[in-house]
């Protein structure tokens, strides 16, 4: 079931329902489903393939740069497996701020996840390249670490802010 739009900034929220109108009229269905995520799902998100190492290593580096609860949003999720997912830890994704939607083409009225299916006409080559005409940022077409289902509203890959600004602002938001 798609996902609402609202809550999302609203520029982004425009431009997103402009790309999704277009890729429908191109034939291909692209339905939401993450928009605004807490910086605690993106703290699952993020440990996934991590070792525990890794994941005491940036709680302790969170904490030592004035992010106790961008820190606290990792730590306390608890364990989590899967394949790599982000990159990006809590308050450092767009999600969180309301800038980024991940949708999943509908084909045959199931998800369809594979992004090689159908050749130019793929589903989320479709969209990547209609958001890009849009204005957005496809995750797509990313140098590294290609996202297929993620567009947003910046093309930077996180928000500018002090970490202590991003860890307020969370904290306030979601805390």
């Amino acid at each position: 079931m798609p996902i609402s739009l609202n809550g999302l900034d609203g520029e982004f929220q425009r431009l997103l329902s402009q790309t999704l109108n277009q890729c429908e009229a191109e034939g291909v269905e692209m339905v939401p489903y993450f928009g605004i995520r807490t910086p605690f799902e993106q703290g699952k998100l993020w440990r996934q393939s991590r070792s525990t190492s890794q994941i005491q290593a940036k709680i302790d580096d969170l904490n030592a740069k004035g992010a106790p609860f961008l820190a606290h949003c990792i730590a306390s999720v608890g364990p989590q497996h899967g394949p790599p997912v982000t990159n990006a830890v809590p308050g450092l994704s767009w999600h969180q701020w309301g800038e980024a939607m991940d949708c999943y083409w509908l084909r045959n009225g199931k998800a369809e996840w594979d992004t090689e299916v159908g050749g130019s006409r793929n589903g989320y080559k479709v969209y990547a390249f209609v958001a890009s005409q849009a204005g957005l940022f496809a995750g797509g077409h990313w140098q590294s670490f290609k996202d297929w289902p993620h567009v947003q509203k910046r093309k930077a890959g996180s928000p500018s802010l002090a970490l202590t600004e991003i860890n307020r602002v969370m904290e306030i938001r979601f805390g």
